[in-house]
């Protein structure tokens, strides 16, 4: 998928209740696992953990990382992986950052197996230019690596990029490189608390910031003719 970067200016999209409604589901698989597994963690906690890699997610709940509570989520996601459905808008808003010459990265911290179906769920290979995952990364958010990464990757500058998420997490990770981070309000998390995060500008979906996409902060990024 990923193909040669030939473009200048980049926005690095987080997918997780991003550009899918995932985010209770990995919720809910997570808190039936720490129930099997003797850990009664109420399901806010968790939800507001979300957008972490699991490493982190289970250092927060926890005090430390298990690889087999993390096995036990994984068991109970993988089914629920089948009702994720990508929200409206999504398809026109890629599309439409795409063809104005700016190239799409997806920074995400799935795992393969669910980054594959993830995918599927997108349909917009065409639009999309590179793809970084957790496996490409040792930390994950909010640690910086897969932002630095992927901007590795496609040689794109970070002061000519944006970051679209969904949680304090993304802001946190682009903001220790200096990216500018636009956020949603699809994975659950109050516009008040994104903003005091840092978020330079929160819409309500993908399809707002898609209605808002020249007089937004993505705007700076569009200097050239539409590419088809």
């Amino acid at each position: 998928m990923n193909k040669q970067p030939s473009r200048h200016a980049g926005v690095l999209f987080d997918i997780d209740g991003t550009l899918i409604d995932s985010n209770y589901l990995h919720a809910l698989a997570w808190w039936r696992a720490l129930k099997d597994s003797g850990h009664r963690v109420p399901m806010y906690r968790i939800h507001r953990l979300i957008g972490m890699g699991s490493d982190k997610l289970l250092q927060e709940l926890l005090g430390e990382y298990s690889e087999d509570v993390s096995e036990i989520y994984s068991e109970y996601f993988r089914p629920l992986r089948e009702e994720v459905v990508r929200f409206e808008g999504v398809h026109d808003l890629l599309r439409e950052v795409h063809s104005r010459g700016v190239m799409v990265v997806l920074a995400t911290s799935a795992k393969k197996e669910d980054l594959d179906v993830f995918m599927k769920v997108l349909d917009a290979d065409d639009a999309i230019d590179h793809v970084t995952s957790s496996a490409d990364v040792d930390e994950s958010k909010p640690s910086p690596d897969v932002f630095e990464t992927a901007l590795k990757a496609t040689g794109l500058p970070k002061d000519n990029v944006v970051a679209v998420g969904d949680t304090v997490w993304d802001v946190k990770a682009a903001g220790e490189l200096g990216i500018e981070c636009i956020c949603v309000e699809t994975g659950g998390i109050a516009r008040q608390e994104l903003e005091e995060a840092g978020a330079v500008a929160v819409f309500r979906d993908v399809r707002e910031l898609l209605d808002n996409l020249e007089a937004g902060p993505m705007g700076k990024l569009f200097g050239g003719a539409r590419v088809r």
